[in-house]
């Protein structure tokens, strides 16, 4: 199984460690679910949360009566998920070559997921997280900007090689307009 630069990382807060920052953020009124807020503006019925982490946007999405499927590398992370939410689906799996025998309407990868993926497997992320959506589905993903990293001309034109296609950008999960700054959310139907 491939590693993700998220797993090479050392010194991370992982599982419910990592847990502990949202929670600090909700306890001092902060909406910690901005992921979840964006992706049921649109109304799926079913939502791939790809790069899961501890399953905070997921659990989110199923509380609002979405269907909804983690996947994650960490297992540490995905424990985390698990011990909040046993009844959901999650599935420990590298995003490059994963399959879950279903479709859905919406993928997110929130938490800066296509910056933590190896170097040069991006476009594999990309085309088996497609796979799994159904025509007209749309790919969502928000990430840093960082200019020694990975970069939205980079995604861009893997999106465009996949036959996904742009269908907004911003520069929160808030929905503000893409400024170029320091974020974007990207969103890309599936034709």
């Amino acid at each position: 199984m491939s590693r993700s630069r998220w797993s090479q990382q050392r010194g991370v807060p992982r599982g419910s460690t990592y847990d502990a920052r949202w929670n600090r953020l909700a306890s001092s009124g902060h909406n910690i679910h901005g992921e979840a807020d964006f992706i049921a503006g649109f109304e799926p019925s079913s939502v791939l949360d790809a790069g899961c982490g501890t399953g905070r946007v997921g659990i989110e999405l199923v509380r609002r009566g979405i269907d909804s499927v983690g996947v994650d590398l960490d297992p540490k992370m995905l424990e985390a998920a698990r011990k909040k939410a046993p009844t959901l689906e999650w599935f420990e799996a590298d995003l490059q070559n994963f399959s879950l025998g279903r479709s859905f309407d919406i993928a997110i990868l929130a938490g800066n997921v296509m910056i933590f993926v190896l170097p040069g497997s991006e476009e594999r992320v990309v085309r088996q997280i497609a796979h799994h959506l159904r025509k007209g589905g749309l790919f969502v993903s928000g990430f840093s900007l960082d200019a020694d990293g990975f970069d939205l001309d980079q995604y861009d034109q893997i999106m465009k090689r996949l036959g996904l296609m742009a269908a907004g950008r911003w520069s929160t999960w808030e929905r503000d307009p893409f400024t170029g700054d320091n974020y974007a959310v990207s969103a890309h139907r599936k034709t």
